[in-house]
């Protein structure tokens, strides 16, 4: 009964009232429903969301093919928005501050990963969205009207940055940042490989370039390779089954950065790096990678995987996206056109990233 009884104390605070956007099962279709949100404590921040990214995740969410969908699901972790209001400890931040909140929401803040500023690795991390609150309730994402975060999990937006192209850099942007940091795949001069050029993708190559990489797209569709080049600034393209562009890219990059969701062979990749050349995940197939030890081994190669980033390394993103102009490609959709949204994520058909105007057509469903 304690459980119970606790949550349904916390709910007891939630005596804020939003509009909001929520799947009531795994046919996944979004429509209004009004949410409750915790009165604003001592260290939160309260936010009003103007934008909200549209990121896969969501799409896997709210149709439970995680198998973890605790209807009803409210998506959303790419929010960007003002500050209305602070709690009486919060520091960093005050009303009218351009603001965004990303993946997580809170954690424990006491493990060695918190303390070590990894909040994404610690044991008790809480997710913006269908995940259980410190507080025994569910979390609500940014599909809604407002949003009450711990000071720790908010994020200042560049005055450069604008706030509609630099949501879904919460989720795809440190996603691809945290392990180009983390792997030396920062380096003027390195060349970086970047498989699959979307949502991930575009933003790979982005910071990429920013950082003074040689950049070489790598991709199944050979219609990719004139955006690749000539809009996005890769400097080099090559069709994945093209076993003669494969083979003439072997043993020639420092890193890559695979995007990929798509269960693909991974040993043709490898192929691609120096020795000690290193390929990081930040897709997720369904299925198990399959690769021969021997291509690691010789060569002495690595295979890593990256999830998203600590709060530390997020506002450090965005400070560099802003000094770069590094912003996601986006197309504006209003909470109306949601589902047709999400049907087009379905088959790809985005260039690359959708974001809802919030602020101005998501209505209350009251």
């Amino acid at each position: 009964m304690a459980p119970t009884v606790a949550s349904e104390a916390a709910a007891q605070q939630h005596t804020g009232k939003a509009a909001a956007l929520a799947a009531r099962d795994a046919s996944g279709h979004l429509a209004p429903l009004t949410i409750t949100r915790r009165s604003t404590g001592d260290d939160d921040v309260a936010i009003k969301i103007l934008y909200c990214g549209i990121c896969h995740s969501d799409l896997h969410s709210i149709k439970n093919e995680w198998n973890n969908a605790m209807y009803p699901v409210v998506p959303g972790h790419e929010i960007a928005g003002v500050v209305t209001e602070v709690g009486k400890n919060v520091t960093k931040f005050k009303p009218s501050d351009r603001v965004g909140v990303g993946c997580m929401v809170n954690s424990c803040q006491s493990c060695a990963s918190c303390d070590e500023g990894f909040e994404n690795h610690c044991p008790g991390i809480i997710f913006t969205y269908n995940s259980v609150d410190l507080d025994g309730t569910v979390s609500y994402g940014g599909y809604s009207s407002n949003v009450v975060v711990h000071e720790r999990f908010v994020v200042r937006f560049p005055d450069a940055m604008p706030l509609d192209q630099g949501a879904p850099l919460l989720c795809a942007g440190i996603t691809v940042y945290s392990p180009m940091k983390r792997h030396g795949l920062n380096v003027p001069g390195k060349h970086v490989g970047v498989v699959g050029l979307g949502g991930l993708g575009h933003v790979a190559v982005k910071f990429a370039k920013a950082f003074g990489m040689k950049v070489t797209v790598i991709s199944s569709s050979p219609a990719k390779r004139q955006e690749a080049l000539e809009r996005l600034g890769a400097d080099e393209f090559i069709v994945s089954k093209n076993e003669d562009e494969m083979k003439a890219a072997a043993a020639t990059m420092d890193g890559i950065i695979n995007t990929v969701s798509a269960n693909i062979p991974v040993a043709p990749y490898i192929g691609l790096l120096k020795p000690y050349g290193k390929m990081i995940m930040i897709g997720l197939p369904d299925k198990t990678l399959e690769i021969p030890p021997f291509n690691l081994i010789m060569g002495s190669k690595t295979l890593a995987g990256s999830c998203i980033g600590g709060m530390r390394d997020t506002q450090e993103m965005l400070d560099v996206a802003a000094k770069h102009g590094v912003t996601a490609d986006i197309e504006m959709v209003g909470a109306d056109y949601v589902n047709t949204a999400m049907e087009r994520l379905a088959k790809a058909d985005v260039r690359y990233r959708f974001v809802i105007d919030i602020g101005n057509t998501l209505k209350s469903s009251e």
